[in-house]
């Protein structure tokens, strides 16, 4: 399934996933730097869905706060 998600990178609220009014808002605590905040956003869906972490990619949206990202089962 391939659903859009936004990224709030540096929140003290993550790792939180919630509904928002444009689909899912992701919290992480992770800084955007190195690639920190797609790993905690990686293990944040992960957890959401109840999938491993290797069955979360992100598609696009590599550097942006808005990604498309596809869950497996």
């Amino acid at each position: 399934m391939q659903i859009t998600v936004r990224v709030k990178p540096g929140s003290r609220r993550g790792p939180l996933v919630e509904d928002g009014p444009d689909g899912l808002l992701v919290h992480v605590r992770e800084r955007a730097a190195d690639g920190a905040a797609n790993a905690g956003v990686v293990r944040a869906l992960a957890d959401h869905f109840g999938v491993a972490p290797r069955d979360v990619e992100i598609l696009r949206g590599h550097t942006a706060r808005v990604k498309r990202v596809e869950v497996g089962e």
